[in-house]
Formats: structure tokens, sequence, C-alpha cells
């Protein structure tokens, strides 16, 4: 744009009438129009211009008020960014116009006051009293002449010139200006009369007016009238539009409450369920005053969008310890697809075994997050969650396998909000295409921070350790039994050898014919005892191992998934 061209035009069309508005052209009319018509013999000439004071004022103002304020709504929308400062605006330009009427009603009086005086005086100069009225006795530069004061001792100029008193002269709607002494009284009462003068009468569109015959007092009261009724419909319309503007939001709120209580009500809703409604009703309320956050975010531009999303989530999302090892374009990225999400007290976001749609961040709030295993007896693991942690990571590992299906993962916990929470979601579809689009997403390093900070693989790693030491102190039980029951046969053996060395001794007193024989016997007999002791022995162990066995047997624990790496960056 040329800026020499736009002060070409502006001085072409609309400087003269800025000029003339912004000049104090009402100084300058009581300055070089009054003072010199006050010491010229003709009063009327000053009585005249006094009615220009108004015109010279207000005219130029007028043309560039108006145009200026159809500008503004044509460019902006609105006069004022607040509802109250539009509300203000509009009640000003009303009083406005109220002190422009009364500053008219009082001249107008001035000038109905000097012509009464000045018909009665061309009435007594045609008198046969002397010294009769002289229209310079109505200046007030002759009130020291004698003669002016003679004359004040026997005219009736005065007398009949009185509001109270319409027999001679009717004042109609300016005999106020007199009767309640408005004109000998000092500017600051003058000034608020004349003002509360045009406002009660613009309110009431000159329903209280009393005219008499005379055409221009008529005309004036039809004015008042007319622009009464058009600036009194704008200035309601506006402010009803103005102030209607900061209830319009409430008001939608309350119909769609009632439409909620009464289709609770139609359903046959129990109490506990309908509360719970009512207080999530309530706490959107006052999260968010009913404004949808997502559509005007849709509305804008992708990277004002980026920007905002940026301001808004970055500082919370920084706060989730696995995030923070994210670069700052994959932050942006997975910024740019979070949605705030609102649950109330007792809450269930997701329960175990139902396919995990989002991941949660949590802003404000404490949820609790629990697992019984897969329905295992007996195990029960339970964690509270706060700000800064994060659930529903079973989306990510899904998200991370390359070959993943179409069927959302189910959850291993259940997860219950123990206060109001607010926090962000990432939906399952924006959480795969950021996995897509970012490999960065894949590193290892990424992958090991997640496993660190994930609960499933805590409460993984905390069973397999649990698994491991009870199989360790199984072991060593064992390991402690055999080495009794060891000691244990190598006692009953010595005890054996100890028998068969005395029986020995006795045979071969007897006899050695016979001692070849024996011998073969008993070793036969001793074998199959030390086979017989140690089976029974065995036997024994068995059936306790297996007892034990049976008591300590616990279901396998399936590790998590863990996504194929086949495809890694290095890390970043």
């Amino acid at each position: 744009m040329d800026p020499s061209a736009i002060a070409k035009r502006y001085l072409k069309t609309d400087f003269m009438v800025d000029l003339a508005a912004t000049l104090p052209l009402p100084q300058i009319v009581i300055w070089f129009i009054i003072n010199p018509a006050m010491k010229i013999p003709t009063a009327a000439h000053t009585n005249h211009t006094l009615s220009l004071i108004v015109l010279v004022q207000y005219v130029p103002r007028f043309f560039v008020i108006f145009p200026l304020h159809r500008r503004i709504i044509k460019t902006s929308g609105s006069i004022a960014k607040t509802a109250w400062a539009g509300a203000a605006y509009n009640l000003l330009l009303y009083i406005l116009a109220s002190h422009i009427f009364g500053a008219s009603w009082y001249v107008l009086s001035i000038q109905r006051q000097h012509q009464c005086w000045s018909l009665q005086c061309r009435e007594e100069m045609n008198a046969t009293h002397s010294p009769s009225c002289n229209p310079l006795f109505l200046d007030c530069n002759s009130m020291d002449k004698p003669e002016r004061r003679s004359w004040l001792n026997v005219t009736k100029v005065l007398s009949s010139c009185d509001a109270q008193n319409d027999y001679y002269f009717q004042f109609g709607i300016f005999s106020d200006a007199f009767t309640n002494e408005v004109a000998s009284s000092n500017f600051i009462e003058k000034y608020f009369y004349c003002l509360w003068w045009g406002l009660r009468n613009l309110s009431s569109y000159g329903q209280n007016l009393v005219t008499s015959t005379f055409s221009g007092e008529i005309l004036f009261s039809m004015l008042i009238c007319i622009a009464g009724l058009v600036l009194f419909s704008h200035l309601i319309g506006n402010m009803q539009n103005y102030l209607q503007s900061t209830t319009a939001r409430l008001e939608e709120w309350r119909v769609k409450r009632r439409d909620t209580e009464e289709w609770m009500r139609h359903r046959q809703l129990p109490p506990e369920l309908q509360e719970r409604v009512r207080r999530f009703v309530q706490y959107k309320w006052l999260a968010t005053r009913g404004v949808d956050e997502e559509s005007i975010l849709r509305a804008l531009p992708l990277d004002l969008r980026r920007q905002i999303q940026r301001h808004l989530c970055l500082a919370l999302v920084r706060r989730v310890p696995f995030f923070a090892q994210m670069d700052q374009q994959l932050l942006d990225a997975i910024c740019e697809r979070l949605v705030s999400s609102l649950n109330t007290k007792d809450t269930y976001i997701i329960r175990e075994g139902d396919p995990v749609n989002e991941m949660l961040f949590i802003i404000r709030g404490q949820l609790e997050s629990s697992t019984t295993d897969g329905g295992r007896l007996g195990f029960f693991n339970s964690i509270t969650l706060r700000a800064g942690d994060f659930c529903g990571e079973e989306l990510l590992t899904w998200a991370l396998m390359p070959t993943s299906n179409l069927n959302h993962p189910l959850s291993t916990r259940t997860v219950k909000s123990l206060t109001e929470v607010e926090a962000f979601a990432l939906r399952a579809e924006d959480l795969k295409f950021v996995s897509s689009q970012f490999k960065r997403l894949h590193s290892k390093k990424l992958q090991h921070a997640f496993r660190y900070y994930s609960h499933q693989w805590r409460t993984w790693g905390a069973c397999f350790l649990q698994v491991a030491w009870r199989r360790y102190m199984k072991r060593k039980k064992e390991m402690e039994l055999a080495r009794q029951e060891g000691l244990y046969d190598a006692h009953v053996l010595d005890q054996e050898l100890n028998y068969r060395d005395g029986s020995g001794a006795d045979y071969q007193n007897s006899g050695a014919d016979n001692l070849s024989g024996e011998n073969a016997h008993n070793a036969q007999h001793f074998g199959a005892t030390v086979l017989a002791s140690k089976f029974a022995a065995n036997t024994r162990r068995g059936i306790q191992h297996k007892s034990d066995t049976t008591s300590l047997q616990m279901p396998k624990l399936f590790k998590p998934e863990e996504p194929d790496f086949s495809s890694d960056t290095e890390d970043s």
C-alpha cells in the first residue's frame, strides 16, 4: 500500500470534517462572536448567536462519530472487546444526546424569555406613559443608566413575562427554566438540571412535555419524541446484545442441564447415577465455561494451531518422564494431537480386559490403577497416579509394532479416578500415525525409558522377582532335605556293614565248609536291602516334592509384549 496515496485520499475526503470536529469551535464562537456582540447596541444579535453554539459544536462531530462507528463495527465486528465496555459506550452516546437536548432547551428558554420581553416592550412603546420601553433597556450594558432605572419603576414588561403567570405569554415547555430558578442558579446546578431534563424527556419520548401553540416549540418537542424513540431503542437493543453475550453460554448451559434432568427422569436412572451425571456436567462447565476448544483450534491455521498446542501442552507433556526423553519435533507432533479430557470422581476410565483406545496424561487429580493379573486368585496390585503420570501404555506397545492389527490391545489394569481429573488424551489413531511417521520413537533409548516408567513392566518385574525368590527358596529346601536323606542312608549302610561283620565271625566258628555259599547268599540279600531302602527314600522324596510343587506352583507370568527392534535406528 502506498502511504502517499492514502494521505492524498484522506486530505480530499475526511480531513476537513475531522479538522472541524477537532477545533474548539464553541470557544471560538464565544470569544469572537458573542463578546463583540455584547458591545453592539442591538441585543437581538447576541441572543440569536447563542443558538448557533450547539450546532457549531456537534454537527461536525456527528459526521465523524456515526461513520466511524459503522467502520469499527464493519472491521472488527464489535465496538468494544468486553460486553460491559460496549454497554457503557452505548450509554455514553445516549447521555451525550441528553446533554445536547438539555443544552438546546436551556438556550431556547433564554430566547423565549427574550422574545417575551421584546413583544411586551413593543406594546409598551405605543403606550402613553413616560418613559416608554426602549429595546436598549433589555441590554445588560444599560443597567446603570438613569433612564432605565426610571423605566423599571413604571414598566410592566417584567411582570407580564412571568413564567408562573401565562396570561400574557405562554412559555410551554420552557417554563421550568424560570419556575425552578434554573436561569439564576450557578453553573453546576444549571448543567445537571439541563442534563436531567434531556435524559428524562428522551427516556419518556417527550410524553411529559406540555407545549404551547408556538410552532418552534412544537417542532422541538417532536424532535425530542422521535430522537428519544430511536436512541432509546438503539440503546436497549445494543445493551441487550452486549449483556446477553456475557450470559449466552450460561443460559445455554442451563438449558442443557435442564434437558439432561428431564432425560434422566424419563429414563428413570437411579439416584446415584443421576448425581454422577450432574457432577460431571457441573465440573465440565467450571473447567471450560462452555467453550468448545477443539472447534476453535480446528478453525485456526496449522502453524498457529501448533504454536498454541505447544504453549498449552508442552510444559505438561515434559513432566511425563517418558516424553522428557524425546526431541522437540517429536514432542510437537504429539502435542498437536492431544485433546483435553475431563473425568469426575469415582469414574472408571478403563477396566481390565477392555480395549485401550487412548493414552491419558494427567494434569490435575489422582487416579487409582489396579490389576489382578488376568483374574489370578490371590493377586492384587494397586498404585496411585498423580500429575505427571500416564496410563494406557499398552497402546504405545501396540503402536510400535510394525505389523500391528486393527484390534486395539486389551488393558492389563483398571483405572479409576479418585478425584476430579483433568488430563490430555492421545487417541490410538493419532499415536499410530506419530509412531509411523517418526522412526525415532522406535529407538532403544525410548524403549528402555518406557519400560522403566511403565507400571505394567514394573508389576511384571516385581512378580518375576517374587517367583524367582520362591523357586530359589524351594530349591534350597530340597537341597537341604536331600543332604539330610543322604546322611541317613550312609548311617543305615554303616549299620548293615557292622551287622554283617558280626554274623561272619559266628559263621566262621561253625565251619568252613559252608562259607562260600553263605557269603554269596548274604551279599545278594544285602544288595537287595540297599536298593529297597533307596527306592523307599526316593519314593518318599518324590511324594514330598510333588506336594511341595503343588503348594508352590504359580501360573505362568506372561512378559509384556516387546516391540520389534529390527527397524530400530540408532539412539538419539
